[in-house]
């Protein structure tokens, strides 16, 4: 394997691993630079992209390397062409058997926007609808005919890889597409973030402050990661009440309801449950399968349906994950000059669909519902009857019971020495409000995911 196809099979893995957004912001643009000794230089566009990667996707990226080329022993980080490119690698590829292929097809020359930070790859012709987010494409689809009028702000939420960002990123083409001359800017909440602290830092927030209020649609994805950011969600408050008074379209994505974000000022929770909230859930079996033909037909390859299905029926809760299982089916494929089949492809995706559940333990789980709540974890054992703590703490004896499979009595002790009976009654509570509130239902796959990752 050459140093590009390493490369590409480091980019495929981290983009199933992190959120688009982050992807997008700290992955453009970089590339293995040469590898000599077994330590690998990878460069980055400029200095904070590589200070970024150096401090929080340094073990991340050293992990996938060595998974592929175990005679790597360190990463080197530089900007742009500080050190001159040699690769040392044997030039002839070799045949990659499936535990070694990473995604080496889901990575593609970025072709942004400029001026609005979209990719126009995102549309909505290519956005498959089912019941599962039809509400979201609805709302977003009205947005472009009453732009700053109709559900302001559009608050969409979901899960990881459901496709919230090629949603909102749809908005904002067909937008530009219907009004060039109006601003349209589409943002990480990361990037808004380090925008943000660059103008603090030299001094310019007085150019920052203009240059947001003249932005006509706002486009922000992953608004959590604001949470607990004291003076980024100050100054984003005053951007937002300034925007939206002007009847500036504001289009918000998060992985989670507001009500549901931790530490986020309730000002802010206000202005973004005053629109419209629409949730992603997850998608069905004939909506995978969609996707995945909708996929191959864009990528002109031969796919049979028995593969398709294979794929679709093994990959249920993350649209990311289905088309990351495709590009490695596909890149397999192209590498071995072979036509994927119903044999081969189990063999092909066996670390995916066959990878061991991760396991959990009652503190860990403690800890998610509390985080998830905005609460102390003090407060789930407490004896308080308020309805703010006993709603989490049934929460929590629930997902306890389902997913440790611990019996009621231990329950009940690890929650301040409740009785039994007690945990039996919210353990029933919270599988007849799953059943009956399908917003609920989303709000504990959310929790659960929050629980493994």
């Amino acid at each position: 394997m050459n140093l590009k196809e390493l490369w590409q099979t480091v980019l495929g893995e981290v983009e199933l691993t992190i959120s688009k957004a982050s992807f997008i912001t700290w992955f453009k643009s970089t590339k293995i630079h040469s590898k000599k000794n077994g330590i690998i230089t990878v460069s980055a566009p400029n200095g904070f992209t590589k200070e970024w990667l150096e401090n929080k996707y340094n073990k991340l990226i050293f992990k996938i390397l060595r998974n592929n080329s175990p005679d790597i022993k360190e990463i080197q980080f530089v900007i742009g062409d500080e050190k001159k490119s040699v690769d040392t690698t044997n030039k002839t590829v070799p045949k990659i058997m499936p535990s070694n292929i990473g995604d080496q097809l889901n990575f593609q020359e970025f072709n942004f926007n400029k001026e609005t930070n979209l990719n126009p790859k995102y549309t909505f012709d290519n956005f498959v609808v089912g019941s599962f987010n039809e509400l979201a494409q609805a709302a977003s689809r009205a947005i472009v005919d009453h732009m700053g009028t109709m559900y302001n702000p559009l608050f969409i939420y979901g899960g990881v890889g459901l496709g919230k960002t090629h949603l909102i990123q749809a908005i904002g083409n067909e937008l530009f597409k219907k009004h060039p001359t109006k601003k349209i800017k589409y943002l990480s909440a990361e990037k808004y973030t380090s925008e943000l602290i660059d103008a603090i830092q030299k001094k310019g927030m007085d150019s920052f402050k203009n240059k947001c209020n003249k932005i006509d649609a706002l486009i922000i994805d992953d608004i959590q990661f604001i949470a607990g950011k004291e003076k980024t969600q100050e100054e984003f408050f005053h951007m937002f009440n300034s925007l939206y008074q002007q009847n500036k379209q504001i289009i918000i994505s998060s992985d989670k309801p507001p009500k549901s974000i931790s530490t986020l000022e309730e000002r802010l929770r206000s202005r973004f449950e005053g629109g419209m909230i629409a949730d992603i859930s997850y998608p069905d079996l004939e909506t995978r399968t969609a996707i995945l033909k909708n996929k191959i037909e864009e990528k002109k390859i031969n796919i049979s349906d028995d593969v398709v299905n294979y794929i679709a029926s093994n990959i249920q809760n993350n649209i990311r994950e289905l088309e990351g299982a495709l590009n490695r089916v596909m890149a397999f494929a192209q590498i071995n000059k072979t036509t994927p089949n119903i044999k081969t492809v189990p063999q092909i995706l066996s670390q995916i669909i066959n990878a061991p559940k991760k396991k959990t333990n009652y503190k860990n789980i403690f800890k998610t519902v509390a985080d998830f709540y905005d609460i102390h974890i003090n407060d789930l054992i407490d004896k308080s009857r308020k309805k703010e703590l006993v709603h989490p703490r049934q929460i929590t004896m629930y997902l306890i019971r389902e997913e440790l499979n611990s019996s009621y009595p231990y329950i009940g002790e690890k929650l301040g020495g409740r009785d039994h009976t007690t945990v039996m009654y919210a353990c029933q509570k919270i599988r007849k409000e799953i059943v009956d509130n399908e917003l609920f239902q989303q709000e504990i796959n959310l929790i659960k995911e929050r629980i493994y990752n």
